[in-house]
């Protein structure tokens, strides 16, 4: 863990007095904390906020550690998650993996090794957000087409025909990434900057529309034009290379 920047663990507990054991361990290993006592307080706080890792018990209040998992899930909300439970049940442990959790850990529990566990989930989701470029492109994904240019996702790289290269920012290239994997569909702009920027992002903000307009620069100024690509009055965008839908138009 860097050590210029302290991981924000949300502690998902109800037992209050353990949830503050918890905090003070955490705390005094260098990380912040927040607690929640309930399911509907932690989707709450991470509808708003963000925090590197959740450490979820699986029984709460108001529901399960599980049922949070998969609503988190249903709300694109991609967090890397340690189950903290008193229940050893090997088939809840084989759940909460499959389910996409990081790690599972039984109480009782010494605090050396929870912090261990923690440090060592960190370091992994740091290692596999390193070939992230935007949320929705890896630096590993495979070239495609749009347009009549070739987009380089490893060289952040756009080729136009007769060989003219031209660097691309990141979030052009995510938009370009969404618009291509969404073909003949209308995409709301909020599914477009929620896929490029993250949930958390400001769908009111303009700079959705600076980025697509240097997008329409840069293809005018090597003679390529966009009209696959048409914005849908009102509501967002549509890419129909295969002319399929009248939308846009």
């Amino acid at each position: 863990m860097r050590p210029t920047a302290k991981p924000l663990i949300l502690v998902v507990e109800d037992e209050v007095e353990l949830a503050n054991l918890i905090t003070h361990h955490l705390e005094a290993a260098g990380m912040q904390t927040q607690v929640c006592h309930r399911a509907a307080h932690a989707i709450n706080f991470l509808q708003r906020n963000f925090a590197n890792l959740l450490l979820l018990d699986i029984g709460l209040p108001d529901q399960t550690g599980f049922a949070l998992l998969d609503e988190l899930a249903e709300k694109d909300i991609s967090i890397p998650t340690i189950f903290l439970t008193g229940n050893d049940q090997e088939a809840s442990k084989v759940q909460a993996l499959n389910m996409g959790g990081d790690d599972y850990v039984t109480k009782p529990f010494s605090f050396p090794e929870l912090i261990a566990r923690i440090g060592a989930v960190l370091r992994r989701a740091e290692i596999s957000h390193d070939l992230n470029v935007t949320k929705n492109v890896r630096i590993s994904d495979e070239p495609f087409e749009f347009c009549g240019a070739s987009i380089n996702p490893e060289r952040l790289e756009i080729s136009f025909p007769g060989g003219a290269a031209e660097k691309i920012g990141r979030k052009e290239l995510g938009i370009l990434t969404h618009l291509n994997a969404h073909q003949g569909v209308v995409i709301t702009r909020k599914a477009l900057i929620h896929s490029v920027w993250g949930v958390h992002a400001d769908i009111r903000s303009r700079s959705l529309d600076q980025y697509i307009v240097k997008v329409r620069d840069l293809y005018k100024k090597h003679g390529l034009n966009l009209d696959a690509f048409r914005t849908v009055h009102g509501i967002g965008y549509i890419f129909d290379p295969k002319g399929i839908s009248a939308e846009g138009r």
